[in-house]
């Protein structure tokens, strides 16, 4: 009976004890899953005998034995040559990382070990598991350098080993790291300087390098990593000389701290063009002299420290137009008055302490009113010589604004016109999209109605502002959870929010709206079954849309906290922009796994028909797996041209089976013939090479369609899988 046990699956319980070793019995078992119980002791299971074994997830358990053998079960694993992904975080292992682990198969794409007591040195064999996209190594007790092996994980994209006692210099070989997302090095005892290398990483959106003991100047190469979006942090090191004007190019980060190092001089202007930022702290360095003009442009800022540096001159009053929750200016050298509105009239908000030539602002400071000197005789001189200087700056100015203006016509700014817009009215949705037009109109739901709009007429960029009708049951509740969901998550294939709307109609009723970037390339939907769009998708655009999707599930998936499910993935929730790169968009249905938002429950909608998983029809809670199933058949629909809702997929057909059928060996019975015009006048190697490609791209279809949760394909490995299709397709001659 347990040799033909393929499942597992024992998670989210209470157990106790050692793992029983007849699991080793389990020769066909494909899937073992005992996280988050309270298992025990020596691992004593012989994975040697598990060859078919994919997923293994231990992890939220007390094996720790304290014994000097207790990771050897790390030797049996190479045995395991299908095993993708090891789960063995938080188990309160104790041991040494055997060199063993370098034996594993080189199809393993998932490695965690993190929130353990292992110790000793990372040994370099680890550089030998080529097929990682995901490292996690963190909170342990490791210590040593990190070996230049690991510049060998050319597919690595997520790196942790945060919190550990490593030391010693980077290694230059972590360049090599091209497809790197996210970088988490914090926490350690690192030295030497910052390697350059690092800039090679061009995918690069979160890099974490603080509390260490960097010296030397930061790089202006990571700093010219456009890429960065979620996190820039290389506080807490010994970093000295200026900030490097190239700061001005990451114009996609959210998050920059720089605090607790030795960076001198003036903050360079350049910093205004970071129009994304929402944190920024600089506090603990030798910056001085003012607060640059430019960083009026940094709207969205929330939190704001630039304490215990050595700036001087006047607090600008921009910094009270910013919706800000959290500024600390304290211990610089301010002078003049205190502002008093914004962040400024809440004395809890904001911290001047250590500036002793301030006066006035609230009362709650206690500061003293700010002294009136100005003598009209006294000052006629000097008053002569303002207006002088005001008359010329104004006609300056006037200049300028029209030469920017004239310049914004012809390149308008997708992020200044964000900024513009934290606020918005009723009223001016209503002009923006003339009235709510119908020929405005450019896409239905069921919550909402979407229009295209500009709101600037300085300024022609489209914006989609998606107005819900809040008489629906539900509708309000997807609001808020889109809104939750955009407040929390990031990516380059998310569809990215501009502002919201709650406000009253001009007859009083409620009024929520969305507004979004517009994408001027419309939906998948609108490409697959529109007369405009039919047939002009071909096999490549659709891979690179395919891995476009992936890329963002697996953020949300694996990469988000609290784990985020999208509940409702279709083609019309699909949209291009001019680069034709998909954004996941509408969260109306999201889920956050893990927290008390938005639970499910027996009466919640839960997908749509065709693409919703066959679980939720049973009751099941959302899971991530649930979006797997729905990427699936989206996947196998935009490769067959069939709809999972058609005719033809009835009495116990259906689009799953169509393909899983014509696996592996007629795979081209299935396929979608206007997408093979990529296949004309091909030489036959290559044409055998498209077949091969298109095969594998069913299958990841098929694998993640299949009927059980817990079998379908993860998502960290439906992006290996369609970036490996990727790399093959640009090297066959057509």
């Amino acid at each position: 009976m347990l040799s033909h046990l393929e499942i597992l699956q024992l998670n989210d319980n209470q157990l106790t004890g050692p793992l029983p070793s007849w699991i080793s019995n389990c020769s066909k078992l494909r899937i073992l899953d005992m996280t988050d119980n309270m298992f025990s002791g020596k691992l004593t299971i012989d994975f040697s005998k598990l060859g078919d074994i994919n997923g293994i997830y231990l992890s939220l358990n007390n094996f720790g034995s304290s014994e000097a053998d207790e990771m050897n079960f790390i030797d049996s694993l190479k045995n395991c040559t299908a095993l993708y992904r090891l789960d063995l975080g938080s188990c309160k292992f104790q041991g040494v990382l055997p060199r063993s682990i370098g034996n594993l198969s080189d199809q393993l794409g998932s490695l965690n070990l993190s929130g353990n007591n292992l110790h000793g040195n990372l040994p370099a064999s680890i550089g030998n598991l080529v097929g990682l996209v995901a490292l996690y190594l963190g909170s342990n007790q490791f210590t040593g350098s990190i070996p230049s092996t690991i510049g060998k994980l050319q597919k690595l994209q997520y790196f942790d080993l945060s919190e550990n006692q490593l030391s010693g210099q980077l290694p230059d070989a972590l360049g090599n790291l091209s497809s790197l997302l996210q970088l988490y090095l914090f926490s350690n005892k690192l030295e030497g300087v910052i390697p350059s290398s690092i800039g090679n990483c061009r995918h690069l959106i979160a890099l974490q390098l603080d509390d260490n003991k960097f010296t030397g100047k930061i790089p202006q190469r990571i700093l010219q990593l456009s890429s960065l979006s979620i996190i820039l942090n290389l506080s807490q090191n010994n970093l000295f000389g200026s900030l490097p004007t190239e700061v001005g190019d990451l114009k996609m980060l959210t998050a920059l701290d720089l605090s607790y190092n030795n960076l001198s001089g003036n903050i360079p202007s350049s910093l205004g063009s970071c129009g994304s930022l929402t944190s920024l702290s600089l506090k603990g360095n030798l910056f001085q002299g003012m607060i640059p003009p430019s960083l009026s442009s940094l709207k969205g800022l929330v939190e704001l420290d630039i304490s215990h540096n050595n700036l001087s001159g006047q607090i600008p009053r921009f910094l009270e137009r910013f919706l800000l929750e959290y500024l600390n200016l304290s211990y610089n050298d301010f002078e003049g008055e205190v502002p008093q509105l914004g962040v400024f009239a809440n004395a809890s908000a904001f911290s001047i302490l250590g500036n002793s030539r301030l006066c006035g602002g609230v009362v709650e400071l206690g500061l003293t009113k700010c002294k009136d000197t100005k003598k009209h005789k006294e000052k006629f001189p000097v008053f002569v010589i303002i207006i002088l200087i005001a008359s010329s700056l104004f006609t300056i100015i006037c200049l300028a604004y029209a030469w920017c203006k004239k310049k914004s016509k012809s390149r308008p700014s997708q992020s200044s016109m964000r900024d513009r817009f934290l606020k918005i009215s009723y009223a001016q949705l209503l002009k923006a999209t003339n009235g709510f037009s119908e020929t405005n109109l450019i896409g239905n739901g069921g919550f909402s109605s979407v229009y295209k709009g500009v709101l600037n007429e300085d300024d022609d960029t489209l914006v989609a502002v998606k107005v819900l009708r809040l008489q629906n049951r539900g509708a309000e509740r997807s609001f808020m959870r889109e809104c939750e969901a955009w407040r929390n998550i990031r990516h380059r294939n998310l569809l990215r929010i501009v502002t919201s709307c709650s406000s009253i109609d001009f007859q009083g009723n409620d009024f929520k709206a969305l507004v979004y970037e517009f994408m001027p390339k419309g939906s998948l939907h609108d490409w697959l079954y529109t007369s405009e769009g039919t047939s002009r998708l071909n096999y490549i655009q659709i891979t690179n849309i395919l891995a476009d999707v992936a890329s963002a599930l697996d953020y949300l998936h694996n990469h988000c906290v609290p784990i985020v499910v999208h509940g409702d993935l279709k083609p019309s929730n699909i949209l291009l922009n001019d680069e034709m790169v998909a954004h996941v968009g509408d969260f109306g249905l999201a889920r956050f796994l893990g927290t008390t938002s938005y639970q499910n429950s027996s009466t919640s909608i839960r997908g749509t028909i065709g693409y919703a998983a066959p679980e939720y029809g049973l009751g099941s809670d959302m899971t991530t797996n649930g979006d797997v199933y729905s990427f699936g058949m989206l996947l196998l629909e935009v490769m067959t041209g069939k709809k999972p809702t058609d005719d033809i997929f009835n009495e116990g057909h259906s689009l799953h089976k169509f393909a899983s059928m014509a696996l592996p060996d007629h795979v081209m019975d299935v396929i979608d013939l206007n997408i093979l015009n990529i296949n004309q006048g091909v030489c036959e190697a290559d044409a055998h090479k498209i077949e091969e490609c298109l095969a594998s791209t069913i299958k990841i279809g098929v694998s993640c369609s299949l009927d059980s949760p817990s079998l379908r394909m993860n998502m960290e490995k439906v992006v290996h899988e369609l970036h490996r299709i990727q790399n093959t397709l640009p090297n066959i001659e057509i």
